[in-house]
């Protein structure tokens, strides 16, 4: 590591030289860090906006999954079977598949070394369950927090090894040439008032970039709300998007943001709307469920079927979430309300429930009183998680939402999770290795495994110094030129119009970018943001330095959306129909209910695009996509002898 300055007319810019630079504090950032160090490449540091921000840390679920090979029974499993469910999860590159099925026990064993509880039998097995799109029973948890708890013993790692942490920095640019990058323009967040101190560069080699999903591009949301992503500036640096049309969309609490998946339906609460002000409460889902079993029923399902899925509307659990969204755009605001059964009963007849709900609830003895009773009775942690944060189950209601949960889709990678551009590497949920549907938990094992291998290719074929100060002080001056033009822009007012461009632009994306998407609103909506984005640095204002970090990241969302939604508006040219969270309003399809409106036409995807994928570059202001066939699954030689060679040659890391 070398520190150093540039100086411009009239400031100074600090610039830190390291061979690899890791953005992002999440389990994905801090193991690539990690390993890195392990392998002995220890010119690196972490630069983070918040340590202590982001989903890894932050989020989670009734029961948190982290997926891996099966390691306890006798059910048979195999890496080679593990991937295969991997890839057939659809628009999955085979060899992203077999890496991440090849390298899930090496990964889970790691974490389970560093300190992170996974459950395991009297004989040492590592215990497993099933989850949604998993044939076998390869999922494990350490409850809600699973996530916090690897990026907790992940953190002390790296802090035991004394990596460098650039804590409070944004990165607001990526520096390329053509397809080779060599540093980053950060955001100094601690000192944004100091000319001098509030810009930084680092200068480096390689990035591996580590920075979640872009979920600030939506208002509706169960990402907490210190992850908002940064995938924008990565578009808008040459990286390739690919997939960014699979979302994974469910219903979530708006306030703390928290999935409302298992014991929370399985309970059978009480759905209900009102008045933006509260008033004129209904219990809408009747409306559509005359039958009060078969409506009870579908809210059980709700639990086990927690993602939005276009295969699950039509006499499946989807329904409902397609009824929320219905009232939302209404312009009224749903709850889940614990304190009263469904339509005020005071006893429910469970034994009208569908087998599977009456079976579940009866082995967990909760065919008894109130649904807040009931996840008392099955789960007091759930009731805790929500009145450790100020809302009590018990005297209100919770109000839930249709919100965005994770991005299938992101940056394009290859086997050793280096994008199309040389020494740029993407980890973790902003880089994609999903398709239209995968396991749950598959993401945890991903940003392992991916975070794994970008260190291995680094710590072998890309070590070494970064380029010389006085040629990268070349290289950068001109986007230090332009940043400093545009933070003057921007700040050369007394106004701050940076929270109602915010609001505007997330809002729209969340009504015609989410899980319900019209191709004519799709259109409108890229127009509209083009526009923004065009005239961004003249139309944006902020009345202080310290709004400098919301308007770089406000620049990034609109990018984002720009070319998101410009994916969407290709798929359907494409002939792309409604599949996995996803439904495109069609009028030669068909309506799940009569009484719902005409935006909920759709006709089901076939597959026939299930073995393609998308891919986008964003260059001048413009989307250019392709379509290829999904990288089948690949079938190497494992005669002993010969791989052994090859490993004691070149680790057979290849280029």
């Amino acid at each position: 590591m070398s520190e150093a300055a540039i100086h411009l007319s009239n400031c100074s810019i600090r610039v830190y030289s390291f061979n690899t630079v890791v953005v992002g504090s999440g389990a994905a950032g801090l193991n690539a860090a990690d390993c890195l160090h392990r392998f002995g490449q220890t010119d690196i540091a972490l630069v983070t906006e918040n340590m202590n921000a982001g989903t890894s840390r932050n989020t989670g679920s009734d029961k948190q999954t982290y997926y891996k090979l099966t390691l306890s029974g006798g059910s048979p499993d195999s890496v080679r079977e593990m991937a295969q469910t991997l890839f057939d999860g659809q628009c999955v590159d085979g060899d992203l598949a077999l890496c991440e099925a090849a390298l899930s026990s090496q990964s889970f064993f790691r974490l389970v070394e560093l300190g992170v509880p996974f459950p395991q039998n009297r004989y040492g097995e590592y215990v497993g369950y099933k989850t949604d799109h998993d044939p076998r029973q390869r999922a494990t948890s350490i409850g809600p927090y699973t996530s916090r708890k690897m990026t907790e013993c992940l953190e002390q790692a790296v802090r035991a090894r004394g990596i460098r942490i650039f804590d409070h920095m944004q990165v607001i640019r990526i520096l390329t040439e053509g397809d080779q990058f060599f540093g980053l323009l950060c955001l100094d967040l601690s000192s944004p008032g100091d000319p001098e101190r509030r810009f930084v560069a680092f200068n480096c080699k390689n990035v591996i970039y580590a920075t979640g999903g872009p979920a600030g591009i939506y208002a509706d949301s169960s990402y907490p709300e210190s992850q908002l992503g940064s995938t924008g500036v990565a578009l808008e640096a040459g990286v390739a998007g690919k997939n960014l049309t699979e979302w994974q969309y469910g219903l979530a609490s708006l306030s703390p943001r928290w999935n409302v998946s298992g014991t929370y339906m399985q309970v059978l609460p009480r759905f209900i709307s009102t008045d933006p002000d509260g008033r004129n409460e209904r219990e809408f889902l009747q409306d559509y469920f005359p039958d009060e079993a078969d409506l009870l029923s579908r809210i059980f399902l709700k639990g086990y079927e927690w993602p939005f899925d276009v295969r699950k509307v039509a006499g499946g659990s989807s329904i409902i979430d397609l009824l929320v969204h219905q009232e939302t755009s209404k312009g009224r605001r749903v709850f889940l309300d614990f304190r009263h059964n469904p339509g005020k009963v005071e006893n429910i007849r469970f034994d009208l429930l569908s087998d599977a709900a009456r079976n579940y609830l009866e082995k967990a003895g909760a065919c008894f009183g109130t649904p807040i009773e009931r996840l008392g009775h099955m789960n007091q942690p759930a009731v805790d998680f929500y009145r450790e944060r100020g809302v009590d189950l018990s005297r209100e209601p919770l109000e839930i939402a249709l919100c965005a949960q994770h991005n299938n889709g992101g940056l394009a990678i290859n086997c050793w999770w280096e994008t199309n551009v040389k020494g740029f590497f993407a980890v973790g949920e902003v880089s994609c290795s999903h398709g239209v549907y995968r396991p749950g938990g598959s993401a945890l094992n991903a940003g392992q495994v991916g975070s794994l291998r970008a260190a291995r290719y680094i710590a072998a074929r890309r070590t070494g110094e970064p380029m010389p100060l006085e040629a990268f002080r070349q290289k950068a001056q001109p986007h230090l030129a332009r940043l400093l033009q545009q933070a003057e822009q921007i700040l050369n007012t007394a106004e701050d119009n940076i929270g109602a461009l915010w609001e505007q632009a997330t809002v729209q994306m969340s009504r015609y970018g989410a899980a319900i998407r019209n191709i004519d609103h799709i259109q409108q909506t890229i127009e509209e943001t083009k526009k923004t984005l065009t005239g961004f640095w003249q139309l944006a204002r902020a009345n202080s330095p310290e709004r400098l970090s919301p308007a770089f990241r406000l620049y990034d969302v609109l990018l984002c959306q720009y070319v998101y939604l410009s994916a969407m508006k290709n798929y359907v040219e494409k002939g792309g129909k409604s599949r996995g969270s996803a439904l495109y309003t069609d009028m030669a399809g068909t309506k799940p209910h009569p009484s719902l409106p005409d935006m909920f036409t759709f006709q089901l995807d076939d597959g026939a695009l299930g073995s393609q994928v998308q891919e986008v570059l964003y260059r001048d202001g413009a989307c250019r996509f392709t379509w290829r066939p999904v990288r089948p699954i690949p079938e190497e030689e494992g005669f002993f002898e010969n791989v052994w060679r090859a490993y004691r040659e070149n680790q057979n890391i290849d280029d």
